[in-house]
């Protein structure tokens, strides 16, 4: 392998391949999950709560599996991805379309959807059904949210995951060095879903959940990982939407992507063009994240 290549918000070079390729010859008998949890520690690779990243190593091995930089071993037991994906509720449509002003449906409830929960299965199957990206499980911190009407029918649902590793114009809007971005990502978190059900045909639903989002995700994000976030991005595929319920929520446009994934050294790999939004959580924001 020449170069450096980004997986999971980490930096893979050749000296990394060569350790997990050495790690497979002298531990013929280790299995993923060993490999992955030593990959962790050696790379002293742990999250805000000083746990192992063992998921994101995982995936990164993967990953590298697939491009060919590896081989790892067979699976010891089925892919617990695989069998909490068999679990999906199924979600049908409703029967009649919500026609409504949002005074009428108010107040709306949010839940987080916890492991295990009805409310996570019903998550997962509303965006696997309706989101025009699906969904699969997620790696590394996240939260998800399940949003009800008054009369406790799901009408919007939202993802917020690990942020973009690099991008040019949160970056510079930021003032994100390369090391102030490494020390401050995970103060960050991207907005990858969001779902207003396509039943639900409520002027200014989608930017009222934003902002019922917005002002209570800082105080989840602490109670589930134990530190804060600063602020909100996400990307919005400028060939499939506009934007508005984000502009109308008071998110910030930076900007718009290349055009390119993150792996995409050589210029060759082309994706969707989308706009760059950010929505800070306190005013401060810029000092919080380290700029």
């Amino acid at each position: 392998m020449t170069g450096i290549m980004v997986m999971q918000g980490r930096e893979v070079s050749g000296a990394d391949i060569e350790l997990i390729r050495d790690l497979l010859v002298e531990h013929p008998h280790w299995g993923r999950t060993r490999l992955s949890e030593e990959l962790c520690r050696r790379w002293g690779w742990r999250n805000a709560q000083g746990r192992p990243k063992d998921m994101a190593a995982r995936t990164l091995l993967l990953k590298l599996e697939r491009g060919g930089h590896i081989r790892l071993p067979p699976r010891q037991r089925p892919s617990s991805n695989g069998f909490r994906n068999r679990h999906v509720l199924v979600v049908e449509p409703a029967t009649d379309p919500i026609r409504s002003t949002l005074r009428d449906l108010r107040p709306l409830s949010v839940s987080v959807a916890t492991p295990g929960s009805q409310d996570l299965r019903l998550f997962n199957g509303l965006l696997a059904r309706y989101h025009y990206l699906g969904h699969r499980n997620t790696v590394g911190e996240n939260l998800r949210y399940l949003v009800r009407d008054r009369h406790g029918r799901p009408v919007a649902c939202a993802l917020f995951g690990s942020a973009a590793w690099k991008c040019a114009a949160r970056d510079a809007f930021l003032g994100w060095e390369r090391t102030a971005r490494e020390r401050n990502l995970q103060r960050l978190t991207n907005n990858t879903r969001f779902l207003v059900l396509p039943w639900v045909l409520v002027p200014l639903m989608a930017s009222h959940v934003l902002g019922l989002l917005a002002r209570r995700i800082r105080t989840d994000w602490q109670a589930k990982y134990g530190h804060p976030v600063q602020a909100l991005e996400t990307f919005v595929d400028r060939d499939r939407f506009t934007g508005a319920c984000y502009r109308a929520a008071n998110w910030l446009r930076l900007g718009a992507t290349q055009g390119r994934t993150r792996n995409d050294r050589k210029h060759r790999i082309r994706t969707a063009v989308k706009d760059v939004y950010l929505y800070p959580l306190v005013a401060d924001f810029r000092r919080g994240l380290g700029a």
